[in-house]
């Protein structure tokens, strides 16, 4: 291994230990999946569920990169400073899907993703998606305490904004700035800049509908997809954000289904509406979100 001063290149033993585990010699989902796997504290069925992929199939890549790790001898070791941006996109993954992970309620995983984050950017200060990730998730725990009312989910435009941690995001904001400043046009810069705009009253959906368009650019991600037609359906009304929804593949997406119903019921379309939130609410594990789901269903009535 080429010389390097632990103490002073990682600031953070679990970062250290994140970036051992993504080797370049594996695949980039099979990098994140198995760091999360053996570092992340998730299950096979979380890493599934974070994927969108059965959990069958999720254990079986797993098991395919273990073996791969194995046969072809891939030393894991802690790498030089100068080999650290390689494996940068598989650690930027890996804490992101750590703290959505923990932003669906387990919040001592959102507390550890932050830290990790602030840890990176002390790690790599001119990365500028490092930057971008951590005001990202800065932007979207402030708003933690008031995701929550009552053991349900509550809509972002819903929301006690006095409940809002304003530090953060003025934190947020800054890293974001950051960010820009480094010139920085990535994929999480570009959600960050959306968190930004989500905390403005009134909201710009125009802009956010054109920032996810760029973000599904960057990403060709059928979630950032749904996202836009979200955005649009503000923007323009729910039948065009319907329209958009209805040419994505993403039948086992709780929140596709969602969206879908929310659209419908504010077409009229009442049995359609309750079709797709029965839909999500049989994919949706959390507690909250179908609580949130129920009440939606009650509302519509029989």
């Amino acid at each position: 291994m080429d010389d390097l001063d632990l103490e002073t290149t990682f600031p953070d033993e679990r970062l250290e230990l994140i970036f051992t585990c993504c080797h370049p010699a594996l695949s980039l989902d099979a990098q994140v999946a198995l760091t999360l796997r053996t570092l992340g504290g998730l299950t096979t069925d979380e890493i599934a569920r974070a994927f969108l992929v059965p959990p069958a199939t999720m254990a079986q890549r797993l098991v395919r990169a273990k073996n791969k790790i194995a046969a072809a001898g891939i030393p894991f070791r802690i790498p030089a400073a100068h080999l650290l941006p390689e494996r940068l996109a598989a650690v930027l993954a890996v804490v992101y899907l750590i703290f959505n992970e923990g932003y669906g309620g387990r919040s001592d995983l959102a507390d550890e993703a932050i830290r990790l984050g602030r840890a990176l950017a002390e790690l790599m200060p001119d990365e500028p998606e490092v930057h971008g990730l951590l005001a990202l998730m800065l932007l979207h725990d402030a708003r933690r305490d008031a995701r929550l009312r009552d053991g349900e989910l509550v809509l972002l435009e819903e929301q006690d904004r006095s409940a809002w941690d304003a530090a953060e995001i003025a934190e947020g904001r800054r890293r974001l700035e950051r960010a820009l400043a480094l010139q920085g046009r990535g994929p999480y810069v570009v959600q960050a800049a959306v968190a930004s705009l989500h905390a403005d009253e009134p909201r710009d959906w125009r802009q956010i509908a054109a920032l996810y368009g760029e973000l599904s650019r960057l990403t060709s991600s059928p979630v950032v997809e749904l996202n836009r037609a979200v955005a649009v359906a503000a923007a323009e009304g729910p039948g065009a954000g319907l329209a958009l929804a209805d040419t994505l593949d993403l039948d086992g997406y709780r929140y596709f289904h969602s969206a879908r119903a929310d659209f419908l019921r504010r077409l009229g379309r009442a049995g359609e509406a309750r079709a797709a939130y029965e839909r999500a609410l049989a994919l949706a594990t959390a507690e909250h979100e179908r609580r949130f789901l129920l009440r939606r269903l009650a509302e519509l009535g029989d």
